[in-house]
Parts: structure tokens; sequence; C-alpha cells
């Protein structure tokens, strides 16, 4: 009998496999092109596991954990290697909540934990991945994985999969094990060879792997006190309304009390800020200068807006100034490794001229306050001028305003630092967590179509440039910061859904962010959608919906 055959087309190559056959042989053949192991393909743009039968002819790229695809597929199967072990060593569940300083944090049910178990939690890992198992991939229907999850006790999943309308489901087993994930995982667990865990505390411990900018090796953990504490917080809040999951929302939701939820969160955004305020005006003898930073879409500009109103509420005058006024002439920009202007560089301020600036202005003089034209590219005066008098402060905001070198000329004692970002608690299930990055990138999905011109596709072709900008000049400096503001709100995703999944439709299959599109549509489908008349006019939501 004749053997049918399909032809790959790998980097202009053609490659001949029996039609029928799974991708992992072509795999093999091709593990000599890449530093590590191979996790992940695509096929004709679409995104797939090893497992995959080839049936026709396709054109097929691979990846491993260097490539933002490899990442999520290795962080993914890293998942499943640890809710394995805590199985095997414990008999219980493992809850990971979320993302932090290049990994993630867990917590295991009803159990206080000693660094010892967590050496042996990672020593149950490696032994995991040394018995190089292969993780199958399983469609099931979706009906009988409610009744497997109702029979483990797994009510997360039970109820995830009550909001999923699918008639099939793919599940992923590994060692007697059935878990269900938004990704591919890795063919086998061998391909998982570099992680650390580290003891926090003994409510949890982080899970620590390499990233795309260091993939060969794992990076040691360093403990962000402010913003741990700050997730802490809000993972505790969320506890307090029973709502850990999306599905725990959802239920919310469908159940119409969905509205109390919204003033809630918004309550929660704005009592960090009544705080903050509250201890600034402590100190207003001493401070002169509040300075406000956070990645990209963090709600920045609400925030330092929202501040300068709970400080003057207190008697304290503020007065609002934006980094990206002092950019130099665009002549004089840097430029990266590309040529291209870097306008994320601290040196595409004009760092004297705004040191000078600032020194003038504590000292009571009045300061011509340029304007920078993004059309022209250059600074320009337009007769505004600024004065602070004594007892007055300074609001700062911008991408660098936690980095000292922004003011060198200022006595440390004079300065307040705000890091503002949205950290999320909310999770799909308890093995699979929102990203920060993922609900910002939402955020300025929608903000980049409605207000700056974007597509869908333009915004997601330019995140990895934003995160390497924010991998170089936020987070090094985020331990800087004397207050943290958490900027998510547990309703919001459900918002912004209704704006962002139409113009991620707009996406064709053949675009290079199209399983990134993809991905994200995945994401929106667990979480039922709310009006946008619920958010309240001055929420920091509207900075990337509108006001109306």
């Amino acid at each position: 009998m004749t053997k049918k055959i399909a032809y790959l087309d790998y980097k202009n190559q053609i490659i001949e496999i029996e039609k029928g056959s799974p991708l992992i042989t072509v795999a093999k053949e091709c593990q000599k092109d890449f530093a590590f192991d191979i996790i992940g393909a695509k096929v004709d743009g679409e995104i797939v596991g090893l497992d995959f039968i080839v049936s026709r002819d396709s054109k097929v790229e691979f990846y491993d954990r260097s490539s933002q695809e490899g990442y999520n597929v290795y962080e993914k199967t890293l998942h499943f290697i640890l809710v394995v072990a805590v199985n095997r060593l414990f008999k219980k569940d493992v809850f990971i909540e979320h993302s932090i300083d290049k990994g993630f944090y867990c917590e295991i049910e009803n159990m206080k934990l000693t660094e010892e178990d967590v050496k042996l939690l990672e020593n149950a890992m490696r032994e995991i991945v040394e018995e190089n198992q292969i993780i199958e991939k399983v469609s099931v229907s979706r009906l009988d994985a409610i009744q497997h999850y109702k029979e483990k006790k797994q009510f997360d999943k039970v109820k995830l999969l009550k909001y999923i309308s699918n008639t099939f489901v793919n599940l992923h087993l590994l060692a007697g094990i059935y878990d269900f994930f938004f990704s591919n995982l890795a063919y086998t667990t061998k391909a998982i060879d570099c992680f650390k865990l580290t003891y926090i505390n003994e409510n949890g411990f982080v899970v620590s792997l390499p990233t795309i900018y260091n993939p060969k090796e794992t990076p040691e953990y360093v403990h962000h006190t402010l913003i741990f504490d700050a997730f802490i917080d809000h993972m505790k809040w969320g506890k307090f309304l029973n709502i850990s999951n999306v599905s725990d929302f959802n239920d919310v939701v469908a159940t119409g009390k969905h509205q109390d939820l919204v003033r809630l969160a918004e309550t929660y955004y704005e009592q960090q800020l009544a705080r903050i305020a509250d201890k600034i005006c402590d100190e207003k003898d001493k401070v002169k200068i509040v300075l406000m930073s956070g990645p990209s879409s963090s709600g920045k500009t609400t925030t330092s807006h929202k501040l300068m109103h709970y400080l003057n509420n207190l008697g304290v005058k503020t007065h609002q100034i934006s980094i990206d006024d002092y950019f130099k002439n665009r002549t004089e920009t840097p430029r990266d490794e590309n040529g291209e202007y870097d306008f994320e560089s601290l040196y595409a301020i004009d760092l004297d001229l705004f040191n000078e600036h600032m020194s003038l202005l504590l000292m009571g003089e009045e300061v011509p306050i340029p304007e920078y034209s993004f059309i022209k590219g250059i600074k320009e005066y337009n007769g505004k001028t600024l004065k602070v008098n004594p007892g007055e402060i300074i609001i700062v905001e911008g991408l660098h305003a936690l980095n000292e070198e922004l003011t060198s000329s200022l006595d440390n004692g004079c300065k307040k630092k705000v890091y503002i970002s949205p950290l999320t608690h909310l999770n799909i299930d308890n093995h699979n967590h929102v990203y920060t990055s993922d609900l910002r990138k939402i955020r300025r999905l929608v903000r980049d179509y409605k207000f700056r011109g974007y597509s869908a596709s333009d915004t997601l072709k330019m995140w990895k440039k934003i995160k390497k900008g924010e991998e170089k000049y936020i987070y090094p400096y985020q331990d800087a910061a004397d207050f943290i503001v958490n900027s998510a709100l547990i309703y919001e995703i459900s918002v912004l859904k209704v704006y962002v999944e139409p113009i991620l439709y707009t996406i064709d299959s053949d675009d290079e962010v199209y399983p990134e599109a993809k991905r994200l549509i995945n994401l929106l489908r667990n979480f039922l959608a709310i009006s946008s008349q619920l958010v309240p006019r001055d929420s920091v939501l509207r900075e990337f919906i509108g006001r109306y």
C-alpha cells in the first residue's frame, strides 16, 4: 500500500512526513536548530502541540522557551508538573495565585508550609521531569468532564466548565491526573528542566522559571515586599467577597448582583488613594514632590488626577507636571540597537532642564513650563508658567518617575514615590491565573483603538517592545516606591470584553499576532459581559473606554 505523504515547508525547506503522523517526529529532526527543547509549533499560523496529527501539506514553525509562544507553553506545563507533584507528595491541591518577579506565587490547600516542605516539593517536581512522561491531550464531553471533577471534589473546575458552552473540551493527562489548561503543553515533562522554588512564609512559595530575555537559567527570586503585599491584600479582599475565580464572579453577574460589586471595586481603589493622601498630608511640611509611575496602561493619568483631588480636599494645593513635556527634541532623541528612536529611554528626557525647573520651583521661583508637540517633535513654550508656594506639592507622572536619576538634584527627603499597576487576584480556576500583563494589554488594545487610531494588530505588534522597555525602565525601580496603588478592578475584564473582542476578530489568520489574538479571545470567553453604563464616570477604567 502506497504511503500518503504530506510536505511541510520548514524554513523554506521541504520535509516529507507520512500523513497521520504526529508533528513530534518532524520536531526531532529540527531540534538541531534550537538551543532548548522544542515544545510547540505553528502550522499554517495556528499554534499546536507536538501531538498535532499532520494531514495535509502545510507551513510549519517550531519554537522553544526563548520565544513568547514557547514561554507560555513552558510556564503552563510547569503549572501541571507542580499540580501533579503536590498531589503526589501531599495529596492536596495547589492554588496558583498570581505572577510575581519572573515566577508565580502558590499556596497549598489547608497547609502551613515549612522550608523543608518546599525543598521536598521541588525535588518531587524534578523527579517528574526526569521521568520524561508524555503529557497526553484528550478530548472529552464537557458533561463528562464536569462529572469527573465533581467526583474529585474539584469544584473550581466544575463551576468553570458550567460557563463554557463547548460540547467537548480538551483535558491534559499526566500521571493519572486530568487538568484543564488554556493552551497546549509540552509533549513530555523532560522539556521543563529549569525552575526553582522559593519559600516565602508558612502560607506560600514562589516558583521561578527562565524568561525570554534570559532563557538559559532561572533567576534568583527577589522579594518585592510592597508589590507582594498589594497582591495579598487584593486576594484577601476577593476571598472576603467569596470571589477568587472567574466562575465566582460569573455567579454574581448571572444573579444580577454585579452593580454592588462595581461599587465595592471602585471603593477599594479609591480608599488606597485616600490613605496615601492622608500619609502625605501628615508630612506636608517635608514633602514637596510626589513622583508617580507604573507600566503601560496602569491608569497613571487617572490615578495622579485623583490623588491631586484627595490632597486638595485635605487642604494641600497641588500642581501636576508630565515628564512627557520634557522630552528632548526629536533630533536629539537617542536611538535603540535597531537605529530607531528610543522614546522610552531615560535619556530621551531633557534631564538637565527638568532638574533645573524642579529646583527652581521648589525654591519658589516662577518657571516657564514646556509643552511637547508629538507632531512636530519639539518642546514648545506657549505661555504656560508655574509657581509653587510654600506648603504646596508638585505631582509628577511619567515612565521614569521612580528612577532616582530623573530627580538627582532634589533632596530625597522632599520626595514621595508611588508605583501604580493593576495587580489582579482573579483567577480562571485554581491552576490558571489571569496575568497582570494581559489585563494591561486588554486595556491598551481598547484605548489604542478608540483614541489613538491603532488597530488591534498594531498594538499587539508593539507589545514586545513595550514589555522590553518596562523590563529596563520600570521594574528595576519598583522597590523605590513608598506606596503602591493597585488599579485593578475586579469587574473590568467583563466590561472591556465588549470593546476588545470585536477588534481582536479583525486580525487575519495570516497575521503574525493572530495566535496571541486567539489566546486573548479564549481568555475573554470565560467572562460574562457586563454593560459599561455601570462604570462610574470618574473610574480609572474610563481612561481606556471613554467617558460615555
